[in-house]
């Protein structure tokens, strides 16, 4: 009976092909076992069993965030980095290779480009979502591309934004309306807390509900009402700076860290955290981004540009 268990869960591996983090749950189920082997009664020894196989199913569940709802076979995403003029994280290449690494690992293509002539509708209209790691300031040369941009959103495109993507476009209002708002001033890189409070969302699956980390706190302007709060860094955990109560209004304890919403056609979600280019290795960042990428890529179901009705990049918003 017991080394039953034992090729239960052996079998149990090989059928579901866990990745790293469930297979580090699944060794700690085994360890848990071997403790128990020799030292309790049959009677106890199946109740621990069945107890840490329990345990082991709703790992797998958390776990699963990159296989639901979505075939990554059929999935393709443009990781663009081009930065304007001014402050150029050095987080990108680290983002990046991030990126290609998740496409490697679950099937799904990623191209690279900093070049803004790749925003025509005839060349996105490929893409599942766009992925803008950490750029910042004017990304793109003309208003033509800028309207390629706003219509593939309004086709029903998808779009992640990472860091200090807050940044980018300040003087585009649709974009900063599809972002959520634009950039006004973070605090200084230190270790605080940033809570889960939607715990219920895809890409909140698994996190840490108090996640402490080392990275700066985004505080933006222009607020656009629209979004979704799904992370929320505590301001009771960060250095004490009179500019924090500056810039948080109108929030006094909480303020968003990563978020989603459904904007103008197209699926939007953002996270602030990312600053450290080391971030991108470690495994619980590394799940918050192909999180949102998985709820991203779950909400689009194709690219129809005969839904685009912007025919310029300040065309008033239709609701």
């Amino acid at each position: 009976m017991r080394l039953n268990i034992f090729v239960l869960t052996g079998l149990y591996i090989k059928l579901t092909k866990p990745d790293e983090r469930l297979l580090h749950a699944v060794r700690q189920y085994l360890w848990m076992l071997l403790i128990t082997f020799n030292t309790t009664n049959m009677k106890t020894f199946i109740y621990r069993s069945l107890l840490c196989f329990s345990m082991l199913l709703l790992t797998t569940a958390s776990a699963g965030y990159a296989n639901d709802k979505v075939d990554w076979k059929k999935v393709k995403a443009l990781v663009y980095t081009k930065n304007g003029k001014g402050y150029v994280h050095d987080n990108i290449p680290s983002a990046v290779s991030c990126v290609q690494k998740l496409g490697q690992r679950y099937g799904f293509k990623v191209d690279v480009s900093d070049d803004p002539s790749v925003f025509t509708e005839g060349n996105l209209k490929q893409y599942t979502l766009l992925i803008f790691p950490s750029t910042n300031n004017d990304v793109f040369d003309t208003d033509g591309q800028r309207l390629v941009f706003r219509r593939y959103v309004e086709a029903g495109g998808g779009f992640v934004g990472i860091h200090s993507v807050m940044g980018t476009e300040r003087n585009w209002r649709w974009f900063k309306m599809m972002m959520g708002g634009t950039f006004a001033w973070h605090a200084k890189f230190q270790n605080y807390t940033v809570r889960v409070i939607d715990s219920d969302h895809p890409s909140a699956q698994g996190l840490p509900k108090s996640w402490v980390r080392n990275d700066e706190c985004y505080f933006m302007k222009e607020l656009y009402p629209g979004i979704h709060t799904i992370l929320a860094h505590d301001f009771s955990t960060l250095q004490p700076d009179e500019k924090i109560k500056t810039f948080s209004a109108p929030f006094t304890d909480l303020y968003p860290a990563a978020w989603y919403q459904r904007f103008d056609g197209g699926h939007v979600w953002i996270t602030a955290l990312g600053h450290d280019k080391k971030d991108y290795q470690d495994p619980v960042f590394v799940q918050h981004i192909m999180q949102g990428l998985q709820f991203v890529a779950s909400q689009v179901k194709k690219t129809d540009f005969a839904k685009a009705y912007a025919d310029s990049r300040d065309a008033p918003v239709r609701y």
